[in-house]
């Protein structure tokens, strides 16, 4: 049973993501009253929400419940809502439902949404992958797409194009990896599943508008990036900008490629924090905070993940990955400790970098230590390492590395289920 002490410390967790969680698991059994407020009941692992898109994987495995991970502590609590706004003179949360959260500190970790650059009317048809709808949404689209190839058989190739072309818009670690696990996917399915279609039906597209892929990767990785997803027959477009995306078609400059599959992966949205911070944002929305992670003028609020712009005590900027969120979610835990016990607050936030990791298909990857550089089958098996241990539970993890094992020795994607609307493309 969760109970609340009058006397103790309360704090509002605002967002289950990487950042809030590691937050809250910092603050359980230290003698404060701990409130996590979240849209929806389980902790994702996002890095991994591309093979569930791609049907390497099924939801489950890469999430689980709130309450189930933060069970063994009673003066931890849980609330399923969206916040309306934040009154910091009361300090109070506010849920759109109508319910309000007091605090004595608050920790916001809402995350990001994607960011379409002033295009927010191609949403609809070039989804991004940020949450388990938005994953199996992807993939029931991808398999809906083939079937529709494969019974409009009697139909010319050149009329059944746009159902057999994939494109990913976004050159960064998702686009990448979004890509070459789409490529696997459809060439193998068409081989192996399908009568009337084949893999050199298939065409999979990465386009990106800058002059390499993985800008936050050296050069020399970016282009080996580039050969691998050659290698699984992708068609990589750089320099290429999206001027139009509509339902059946994707506008590169004054080229139209017909496709009814577009993933987003270009550009990220920080939530509405700072508005409800009354505080100014970055463009793209973050709150600006130092090495203490505070909010501009609060020594009770802190910012952090995707929803903080972090800047840290070596004047380093920190990226917007899940290794920096748990991080900045420890370090609030922290300073909410010594604030709520009188002591000396810890030393600013300093970012450790452990390096950069990004996968593309089957035994390819990249991955960048900084002293250490490492490419293909090697960089493979660290990332597959890497995202196995920092899975939430036990189970989580045997599944996820016997999946693996199991699509690494079978090429076989166990997860390719067409699931919501009435299985006919183009319902919902």
């Amino acid at each position: 049973m969760t109970t609340e002490t009058p006397d103790r410390h309360r704090v509002v967790i605002v967002g289950a993501g990487f950042g809030g969680m590691a937050a809250a698991q910092a603050l359980m059994g230290q003698g404060v009253d701990v409130t996590i407020v979240d849209q929806r009941n389980h902790h994702l692992f996002q890095p991994l929400l591309y093979q569930v898109a791609t049907a390497g994987l099924s939801p489950a495995d890469i999430a689980g419940p709130i309450r189930t991970i933060l069970k063994r502590d009673r003066h931890t609590r849980v609330f399923l809502g969206a916040v309306e706004d934040v009154d910091l003179d009361a300090k109070v949360v506010r849920l759109v439902n109508g319910a309000r959260v007091p605090f004595d500190s608050l920790v916001v970790a809402t995350g990001a949404a994607q960011s379409y650059f002033g295009n927010d009317h191609w949403r609809p048809f070039a989804p991004g992958v940020k949450t388990l709808d938005d994953a199996t949404r992807v993939r029931r689209t991808i398999l809906l797409t083939m079937e529709e190839a494969e019974t409009g058989r009697q139909q010319s190739l050149e009329s059944r194009r746009e159902f057999l072309t994939f494109v990913v818009v976004g050159g960064g670690p998702t686009g990448v990896e979004m890509a070459g696990a789409m490529a696997e996917l459809t060439r193998h399915a068409a081989e192996m599943d399908f009568h009337y279609i084949s893999s050199r039906c298939v065409r999979v597209m990465l386009v990106h508008a800058g002059d390499r892929l993985l800008p936050s990767f050296p050069p020399s990785l970016g282009g080996k990036a580039m050969q691998s997803l050659e290698k699984l027959g992708v068609e990589v477009r750089l320099n290429a900008r999206v001027t139009d995306i509509t339902p059946f078609a994707v506008h590169i400059g004054e080229e139209e490629i017909p496709t009814t599959t577009v993933v987003w992966a270009a550009g990220v949205m920080a939530s509405p924090a700072a508005a409800w911070l009354r505080v100014p944002a970055d463009p793209q929305g973050r709150v600006r905070v130092g090495a203490d992670l505070r909010a501009p003028g609060r020594d009770d609020v802190f910012v952090i993940g995707d929803t903080a712009a972090v800047t840290d005590a070596a004047g380093k900027v920190a990226p917007g990955v899940a290794p920096a969120a748990k991080q900045q979610g420890q370090y609030a835990a922290r300073a909410i400790l010594a604030r709520s016990r009188g002591r000396r607050a810890p030393a600013p936030f300093r970012y450790r970098d452990y390096g950069n990791l990004a996968t593309i298909g089957r035994q390819r990857a990249v991955a960048d230590f900084g002293w250490l550089r490492v490419s293909g089958f090697p960089a493979w098996l660290l990332w597959c390492l890497a995202h196995i241990y920092f899975l939430v539970g036990f189970r989580n993890r045997f599944v996820v590395g016997a999946n693996w094992f199991w699509n690494y020795l079978t090429f076989e994607r166990g997860a390719r289920l067409i699931t919501g609307g009435d299985g006919a493309l183009g319902t919902s």
